[in-house]
């Protein structure tokens, strides 16, 4: 599958949103993250990258994009995991800015215009959304929050990055940052995020945390538990990977 059409170059903001199997939500979420952004932007691009779903999920963002012009569809018949999703993402914006979120709409786009100035006035060249941040509201299960805290630990202890949530998913990135550190990637998985941010902490890059409004739907059992044991342990594995690497 190759991008269907492309949008006038002179791009504010370019959003990254990865789907694997989201037919019941993804044309609304993606139709509805294009009403918010153009409340507070008027040059802006949605990419929906559709991960090898094996559903109608990518029928369902061709749709969404013929519907807005802000949105483009792309994707691949093979599912690669998230990260590879976002990279496809990363090489096919334009903006000035690039943002990854998820399609899950689990976090609001709004967040994105308060990313965009604390990005000014910190004079950062990325903004993470952080679950830890002490002003984050969150509608998140004890357990979860037990598990981000203690691989929050373990990325203390592996990395040092002086960050506290680096797998909350909203992220907001100069353009000039993020895709150089995109080509050398190595990570397709949920640990992505990591070695993107440890890769900016190396270059010397200015990491700015954002509280964020979390309602949390990931283990809906009427979608079944979305993420698994096996997620967990490849993260795992992942994060030691990139510690060898770097």
């Amino acid at each position: 599958m190759e991008t269907e059409k492309n949008i006038s170059p002179n791009i504010t903001l370019s959003v990254v949103m990865p789907a694997y199997n989201e037919e019941a939500h993804i044309k609304d979420n993606l139709l509805e993250t294009s009403k918010i952004l153009s409340s507070f932007l008027h040059r802006y691009e949605i990419i929906a990258v559709n991960d090898g779903s094996s559903d109608s999920t990518w029928q369902l963002i061709r749709e969404a994009s013929d519907a807005d012009s802000h949105i483009t569809a792309t994707g691949y018949n093979d599912n690669h995991g998230k990260g590879f999703a976002i990279t496809t993402g990363i090489k096919a914006a334009r903006g000035r800015y690039i943002a990854f979120l998820d399609s899950d709409l689990e976090l609001s786009p709004a967040l994105l215009k308060k990313f965009m100035k604390q990005m000014k006035d910190d004079d950062a060249d990325i903004v993470i959304g952080s679950k830890l941040h002490p002003e984050s509201k969150l509608d998140y299960p004890p357990l979860r929050r037990m598990m981000s805290y203690s691989y929050y630990v373990m990325l203390r202890m592996l990395f040092n990055l002086g960050i506290h949530d680096t797998q909350t998913g909203i992220k907001l990135f100069k353009s000039e940052v993020i895709k150089p550190i995109a080509e050398n990637l190595t990570i397709n998985g949920y640990a992505f995020d990591i070695e993107i941010l440890v890769a900016a902490h190396k270059q010397g890059y200015k990491i700015s945390e954002a509280p964020i409004a979390l309602n949390y739907s990931r283990d809906d059992l009427s979608n079944g538990r979305r993420i698994k044991f096996r997620d967990i342990w490849k993260v795992f594995t992942d994060t030691i990977a990139i510690r060898k690497k770097y």
